[in-house]
């Protein structure tokens, strides 16, 4: 049996909680697990270490967990909240003496080049730091010994987010909707983190509200769900009293063991 661990380094949505200005919205400043950093999850064994992600606090975020050392970026699709700390590759790439890899769809994938280009090639002094490599979807596949199956996600205004299997646990971070095909990929986790930042706005453009995640839970059948893309809105008792038996929110450095 192959095991892995993965870590939920930041569960909020764009602004972060408390946002700027220490508005706490409706969040109780007093609760911990109110105090949440933009969207990171780190996903790794003995041999290989796995980033999803690298918003704004991708610094704090790897140094609260100690990691010097990437064998890979995946990208969920390139809002600034998910790509905006791009630039930390570059202290990777120094000190591991190579190129990063980073992985992601065509859709994101060129949106970076587009707006990062001095990453991809040695551009006015900066020297390249990343190779962009496309994931195959839908079918699993290895990054060092970690294996995982990706399958696009519905994120609204023509946008393909992706989610992730790994093992027994699911990864659905900014979507709206999943299609039968990602259902299926996912049914039979035992643990799901899933967005459920539309909150009760059940025709939020970008985001599912809480009632599609119980919704689709019925699909994939996950024992504990985990709801992440919390806003400065939802505040984490509040919600989880809303929330059914075997729902919960997620925070911050939540960490689960998987299991293949």
């Amino acid at each position: 049996m192959k095991k892995a661990e993965f870590i939920l380094a930041g569960c909020s949505v764009s602004s972060g909680v408390p946002a700027i200005g220490n508005d706490w919205g409706k969040c109780d400043p007093n609760e911990p697990k109110n105090r949440r950093d933009r969207p990171c999850a780190i996903v790794r064994t003995d041999n290989t270490t796995l980033v999803i992600d690298t918003g704004p606090d991708f610094r704090s975020q790897m140094n609260r967990h100690n990691i010097a050392n990437l064998d890979g970026v995946i990208y969920t699709h390139p809002h600034s909240d998910h790509i905006g700390g791009i630039d930390e590759l570059r202290i990777i790439k120094f000190r591991q003496g190579e190129l990063v890899n980073i992985y992601g769809n065509d859709q994101t994938l060129n949106a970076l080049k587009s707006r990062y280009d001095y990453m991809f090639e040695d551009i006015s002094g900066y020297k390249k730091t990343i190779v962009a490599n496309d994931l195959s979807l839908n079918a699993p596949q290895m990054i060092g010994d970690i294996e995982f199956t990706a399958f696009e996600q519905d994120h609204g205004d023509e946008m393909a987010s992706l989610g992730f299997r790994f093992g027994d646990m699911g990864y659905s971070v900014d979507m709206r909707y999943i299609d039968e095909q990602g259902l299926s990929i996912l049914r039979g986790i035992d643990t799901w983190i899933v967005d459920g930042a539309g909150h009760h706005v059940d025709d939020h453009p970008t985001h599912a509200p809480l009632s599609r995640v119980v919704e689709m839970n019925e699909v994939v059948q996950a024992r504990q769900v985990y709801v992440i893309g919390l806003s400065k809105f939802m505040d984490y008792k509040t919600i989880n009293d809303e929330l059914p038996d075997g729902f919960e929110c997620g925070y911050d450095d939540l960490t689960v063991k998987i299991t293949y």
